[in-house]
């Protein structure tokens, strides 16, 4: 009786009657089914250990940096006291930071205006040796690092650089150089090459064209590069160690590194601790501001053709 009077209603010309019952299918939540919901969750559960793997260590540093410890400035309950034994070593905590922030955006400003342009001119420009030069600076990545800081040391004495902040940022910008370099040149190799020239038909020139154009289409390939340098500046340890004597120009790793070490051998686990805390936090706040451009960056060319 159902059919017929459905069957009857649309021979009328009116509209079709609703069916009886709607179609099962899979129950929905704001647009995402149950059995989606079902198959991602082991992927979050996944991912979620693996986060709490890699944070575990950090947190627990920053807990202990504040927790009573024995032999330490903290001893009698929760509180900052190895912040301050950190605050007052030597030249103080201040004058470190200073000198590790002059170190970092000296490395970060040089390698971004080398890479720039050697990035730009590996990718736009044709001339004799272009791939074997780059290959070349490619090869640096090859050697040690530890291997080339005593010729260094004595290359920046002989120029008045050895016992210097500059010298430190030369030498780590000098090692940032191919990695950076290379991610320019395919960052600049995933823009099309009609932009710059249609600008170049409108009258700007090469530099012109680059600074406007190139420019703006590169910046994530930039925000990567300056990130890595950063990074590699502000934690590295091995560059300050050899080519710092004084300790008023002591880098901050290399303060928190002479901290730990103690009379008759005692480790201060406390103030070491603090000290990876305040290591950690502007890599952490950076990486957490810069994080979508650094993905970008890093995906610049692979879907090249």
């Amino acid at each position: 009786m159902a059919v017929l009077s459905r069957s009857s209603s649309t021979a009328a010309g009116g509209p079709p009657s609703p069916p009886d019952s709607a179609p099962v299918g899979p129950t929905r939540t704001n647009g995402v089914t149950i059995a989606g919901i079902a198959l991602r969750t082991p992927y979050w559960v996944f991912t979620g250990a693996v986060g709490l793997i890699f944070l575990a260590p950090l947190l627990w540093t920053a807990v202990a940096s504040v927790a009573p410890q024995a032999g330490t400035s903290q001893t009698d309950g929760w509180g900052i006291g190895n912040y301050e034994t950190l605050a007052n070593y030597q030249a103080g905590i201040w004058c470190y930071l200073a000198n590790s922030a002059f170190v970092s955006l000296t490395t970060v400003a040089l390698t971004l205006l080398i890479s720039f342009l050697g990035g730009y001119a590996f990718a736009r420009f044709r001339f004799p040796g272009r791939n074997i030069l780059f290959l070349v600076t490619l090869a640096i990545l090859m050697v040690p690092y530890a291997t080339l800081l005593i010729p260094l040391y004595v290359l920046l004495n002989k120029v008045g650089l050895q016992n210097s902040l500059v010298g430190v940022a030369l030498v780590l910008t000098m090692f940032q150089l191919p990695f950076s370099t290379f991610l320019m040149r395919i960052s600049f190799e995933a823009v099309p090459r009609e932009l710059d020239e249609a600008a170049m038909v409108d009258g700007c020139s090469s530099f012109s064209a680059l600074w406007r154009v190139l420019l703006p289409a590169v910046k994530p390939g930039l925000i990567t590069v300056g990130l890595f340098a950063f990074l590699a500046a502000w934690n590295d340890f091995m560059a300050p160690l050899i080519l710092i004597n004084d300790t008023e120009r002591m880098t901050l790793p290399l303060a928190v590194s002479n901290l730990r070490g103690q009379v008759q051998g005692v480790v201060d686990y406390g103030a070491t601790e603090a000290g990876v805390v305040v290591l950690a936090l502007p890599c952490i706040v950076l990486f957490l501001l810069l994080q979508r451009h650094y993905v970008r960056g890093f995906m610049s060319g692979a879907l090249k053709g």
